[in-house]
C-alpha cells in the first residue's frame, strides 16, 4: 500500500515531503523495523518513541508518524495524536479485518477470562472456527501466542485479527480491560456483542476513581455505535445484578439483554446449589425451565456461564448447542484450579487479585471444606493502595488463618505493601506475614490437614513473580505440588 493513499485516511496531518514509499509493514517498536516499514512514535508512561525514529530509519523505515517535526532522510508525518493515527492506519492497513469477523468482547472487574473461555467452546461446539484474546493467551483455532496485556494495542490487535481472518476464522471472543478502552487500543475494532460481567474496585492507581473506572468500561458498549445493521446486529448483554449495569444501559444504543441470579432478567438462574462436585440451577429463559448441572463450582461461576449463555444466544447460536457445552465446562488455568497431588486435604489456586474476587472465591470455599481455611494472600507493588487494607480484611474475615506474602512487589518495598494490608485487619482473627511467597506456600501446606483447604490467591495463571525490576520464574501451581509432595514424603 502506498503511503498517500494510507494516509489520506487521517483528517490532520502535515507531511514533510511528497515521497509516495510503498508501505510494507506498519510498526511502532522501532527493533521490528523491516526495509518499508511506517514507524510510529508512541509516547509511553516509560518511554517516548519519537526517541527512535532515527533508529528506525537506520533499520529500513521509510516514513515516520510522528506528533513533531524532525529532520529526516524519510518522509515525517506529522500528527496531534500518534495512538489516534495508529488505531485508524492499522485499520485501513489490514483492510479492516473486524468488519468481516463476528466480535465478542467481554469486559468486567473479575471473571473475564472464564467467560470468554466458555463462549469459545459454545462457539467451536456449533463448528466455528474461533479466535480469543485474553488474559493467558492469544488463540487463533487452537494454536496459541503470547500476550503482553490483557488487551494488546491496536497496532497488535488488527494485525491479529487480519491474521485471523487469512485463516478463516469466524468468531473472536476478547478480553476488553479498562486500561484498553481508556488509552484507545481498541479504537477501530468492530464489536458486535458487549458482555459485562461485573464492577468492583480495582485499578484505582490509574483510573483514580470508581466513577473513572465505571466510565472506561462504558466506552466499551458506546462502541456499539447508534445506528442499526440489520445484516449486523450489536447487542449489549449485562448483568442484571450488578448496579453499573444501568449506567452502560444508558451509554448504548444497542438492544439489551439481561442475565442474573437475583434480579429480574432475560436469561436468570434460579435455586442455586453448589457442592464439592459442581454447581446445579434452573436455566429460566423465554418462559422455559430447564434444569442445568455444571462443573464448575461456586455462583460466581454461574454468573460467568449466565454470561456465556446470553452472549451466545443473541449471536444466533441455538440453546440445544449451548447448554450441553456449559455442562461438560471443568474450568480455566488458575481459575478456581484444584491442585491434586494425593494429599487428603484441598488445594486451589485462583487469580482472585480484588476484594470482590477474593471473598466471592472464599465463600465458596467456606461451602465446600469441612474443616479449616488457609488463605494465602498478598497485593502488588506500585499499584492501588487502597484495596490492600480491604483484601486483608476479607482474607481474615473469611479464612481460619490467613497468610500474607508477596505478589509482585515490583518496586514497592513489601513491608510498606504489609503494612497497607495489616491496617484492615480489626478482628482478632489469626494472621501472619511471611514474605517469601514460595515459603508462605509450604507454610500453610505443611499446616493443613485432613478436610482442610489452602486457597493460595492473586496469580493463578501467571508464571512469574516480580521483585524490583527483575522477572523471577514462579508458578503457584507447581510450587503447591512441590510442597504438596514434600509433606507426603517427609
Amino acid at each position: 500500500m502506498k503511503l498517500q493513499h494510507l494516509i489520506k485516511h487521517l483528517h490532520r496531518y502535515e507531511v514533510s515531503s511528497d515521497y509516495n514509499p510503498e508501505i510494507s509493514s506498519i510498526v511502532m517498536d522501532s527493533r521490528k523495523v523491516i526495509e518499508g516499514s511506517l514507524f510510529f512514535c508512541i509516547k509511553g508512561y516509560t518511554v517516548d518513541g519519537h526517541q527512535f525514529a532515527k533508529d528506525a530509519v537506520a533499520n529500513g523505515a521509510v516514513a515516520i508518524i510522528s506528533e513533531k517535526h524532525m529532520a529526516l532522510s524519510v518522509p515525517v508525518i506529522v500528527v496531534p495524536d500518534t495512538m489516534r493515527a495508529m488505531a485508524i492506519l492499522a485499520d485501513v492497513f489490514y483492510e479492516q479485518p473486524t468488519h468481516k469477523l463476528h466480535l465478542i468482547g467481554v469486559t468486567g472487574t473479575n471473571g473475564k477470562t472464564t467467560t470468554t473461555h466458555i463462549i469459545e467452546s459454545i462457539f467451536q461446539s456449533h463448528q466455528q472456527k474461533t479466535g480469543m484474546i485474553g488474559t493467558i493467551y492469544m488463540k487463533m483455532g487452537n494454536e496459541t501466542f503470547p500476550v503482553k496485556n490483557t488487551t494488546p494495542d491496536a497496532l497488535t490487535l488488527q494485525e491479529s485479527f487480519h491474521q485471523m481472518v487469512e485463516n478463516k476464522v469466524n468468531t473472536v471472543v476478547m478480553e476488553v480491560s479498562s486500561h484498553a478502552l481508556h488509552m484507545g487500543r481498541v479504537f477501530g475494532c468492530d464489536f458486535d456483542v458487549a458482555v459485562f460481567t461485573n464492577l468492583s474496585q480495582d485499578h484505582l492507581d490509574y483510573h483514580k476513581t470508581m466513577e473513572e473506572y465505571q466510565f472506561a468500561k462504558s466506552l466499551l458498549f458506546s462502541s456499539l455505535g447508534n445506528t442499526y445493521n440489520l445484516s449486523k446486529p450489536k447487542y449489549a448483554v449485562l448483568n442484571a445484578d450488578d448496579a453499573s449495569s444501568d449506567f452502560f444501559r444508558r451509554a448504548t444504543a444497542a438492544q439489551v439483554i439481561t442475565y442474573g441470579i437475583k434480579e429480574s432478567a432475560d436469561i436468570m438462574a434460579k435455586n442455586v446449589v453448589t457442592t464439592a462436585k459442581g454447581t446445579s440451577f434452573e436455566l429460566m429463559y423465554d418462559d422455559k425451565c430447564i434444569p442445568i448441572q455444571l462443573k464448575l463450582v461456586g455462583e460466581f461461576s454461574v454468573y460467568n456461564v449466565l454470561a456465556a449463555i446470553a452472549a451466545s444466544y443473541v449471536s444466533d447460536i441455538p440453546m440445544e448447542t449451548i447448554l450441553p457445552v456449559v455442562e461438560q465446562i471443568t474450568g480455566v488455568p488458575g481459575r478456581f484450579e484444584a491442585i491434586e497431588g494425593g494429599q487428603d486435604f484441598t488445594v486451589i489456586v485462583d487469580y482472585a487479585h480484588t476484594p470482590d474476587s477474593l471473598e466471592n472465591v472464599l465463600k465458596t470455599t467456606k461451602q465446600l471444606s469441612q474443616n479449616q481455611i488457609y488463605c494465602i494472600v498478598g497485593c502488588g507493588g506500585d499499584r492501588d493502595r487502597t484495596k490492600r487494607p480491604l483484601m486483608a480484611a476479607v482474607a481474615v474475615n473469611y479464612a481460619n488463618k490467613a497468610i500474607f506474602t508477596s505478589d509482585n512487589p515490583r518496586s514497592e518495598d513489601p513491608l510498606q505493601i504489609f503494612n497497607d494490608m495489616r491496617s484492615g485487619v480489626v478482628s482478632d482473627r489469626p494472621y501472619e506475614i511471611v514474605e517469601d511467597r514460595k515459603m508462605a506456600i509450604y507454610k500453610a501446606i505443611e499446616m493443613a490437614k485432613t478436610g482442610d483447604v489452602v486457597l493460595i490467591a492473586g496469580k493463578g495463571h501467571e508464571t512469574y513473580q516480580v521483585i524490583g525490576e527483575k522477572v523471577h520464574e514462579f508458578d503457584d501451581r507447581k510450587i503447591a505440588l512441590e510442597a504438596i509432595h514434600a509433606k507426603i514424603s517427609s
